[in-house]
């Protein structure tokens, strides 16, 4: 019964503290990106209430990244705590084990290994997904009824867009250039388009035109006439894709990230996109299903380094500053793996490997500490005390 309400009395402490954690990074990420996003009311003419949706459709990526290392912090934090109190000490000498305290941080560690599972497997996706919706319709939007009459604006990066005048709800005199593909740019000339709605998709109905496509590899040029030509408004936005010079528009192509994780599983190999992009299919799903195993990690990293009771003169500081150094090696580890398995297979091995090993290493530490942990110290207190007297040595230099 004691050892319940000591279960829930830690517990209680690295909740709180991971949960205000959380709550802080979040907000300070979410601010510095919403920011970025001022452009949606001030150049594109949106509402309040479309800045708001485009910048939280970003929280659930946030979450899923800082969830980790905001349990990392209050394990960090509530276990300091614990040793300044000399509650730990104490805990000792009642002879509750080092290891025995680690089961209200493991119960913490499954809910955040769940959050970050959810987030990542099926929250991230839609998250994406509409993003990429809500975009379509706000383009559409500003081709409509924001951008003015002989302007020449920027839709996407690569993407410049022009009309000469506006009749009605068309748009007369339509000059579209589209640089997105370096090695086949294109130029969309129509005598006059008008943007409709089609199954929740937005197109600009172009009449009377031409499309000229640069193949700078071939040194040659294509110009294809058409009486009319939907151009898909969701097909602009980063991905280079054409029509079929038929009247049939750009095709709607959802990228890795936007796709949910059961389509990434069933994925057709057949599909044009897929064979172009392969490597970015492989990293994208193998990064979300290792994503729960990181606040495993890193949560036992940081009990390894302080979760035995120890006086002051033994230098707590060297034990968080190694815990922190390994946490941000792995973390850093997993985004190089990422990146690499786009280009190799073998490189998604890293994803998993990374994060278990050091669930491993750190549960070794935690059951055989005694024995392990002077010669740990040995290894990095040199490193820690050289990497602390670095600025010191560069001001002087």
């Amino acid at each position: 019964m004691r050892l319940l309400r000591l279960d829930r009395y830690i517990l209680k402490i690295a909740a709180v503290a991971a949960i205000v954690l959380l709550i802080g990074l979040t907000s300070v990420i979410w601010v510095t990106q919403a920011l970025r996003e001022v452009d949606l009311i001030t150049g594109k003419g949106q509402t309040i209430y479309i800045f708001f949706t485009v910048t939280l459709l970003s929280l659930p990526a946030l979450i899923a990244g800082i969830a980790p290392v905001a349990l990392f912090m209050s394990t960090l934090y509530t276990l300091n705590r614990l040793n300044g109190d000399s509650e730990l000490i104490v805990m000792n000498a009642a002879g509750v084990a080092p290891y025995r305290l680690t089961r209200p941080f493991i119960v913490l560690t499954l809910a955040t290994s769940l959050l970050v599972g959810w987030m990542a497997i099926s929250v991230m996706p839609a998250g994406f997904r509409a993003l990429r919706d809500l975009i379509t319709l706000i383009r559409a939007d500003f081709v409509a009824n924001v951008v003015k009459e002989g302007q020449f604006v920027s839709l996407d990066s690569g993407v410049t867009f022009h009309y000469r005048e506006r009749s009605g709800d068309a748009l007369l005199g339509i000059f579209m250039q589209d640089r997105r593909d370096p090695t086949q740019p294109s130029v969309y000339i129509a005598e006059r388009g008008r943007t409709v709605e089609s199954d929740g998709n937005s197109f600009l109905m172009l009449e009377k035109g031409t499309i000229q496509r640069e193949a700078k590899n071939k040194e040659s040029t294509s110009i294809i006439s058409f009486e009319r030509y939907a151009l898909n408004l969701s097909a602009l936005s980063g991905e280079p894709t054409g029509g079929d010079g038929e009247g049939n528009g750009d095709k709607v192509i959802y990228k890795p990230r936007e796709r949910t994780t059961w389509a990434l599983l069933r994925q057709d190999p057949n599909e044009a996109y897929y064979k172009l992009q392969a490597g970015r299919f492989r990293a994208e799903l193998h990064n979300r299903l290792s994503a729960p195993l990181y606040p495993i990690a890193f949560m036992l990293v940081a009990f390894a380094a302080l979760g035995e009771a120890r006086t002051t003169r033994q230098g707590r500081n060297v034990a968080i500053q190694a815990a922190i150094m390994i946490v941000g090696a792995v973390r850093i580890g997993a985004y190089a793996a990422w990146t690499a398995s786009v280009r190799s297979g073998f490189a998604v091995v890293l994803l998993y490997l990374l994060p278990l090993v050091t669930i491993m290493c750190s549960t070794a530490l935690i059951m055989f500490g005694a024995s392990l942990r002077p010669r740990l110290n040995k290894l990095f207190e040199p490193i820690i005390l050289s990497l602390s007297a670095l600025p010191s040595r560069l001001r002087r230099a």
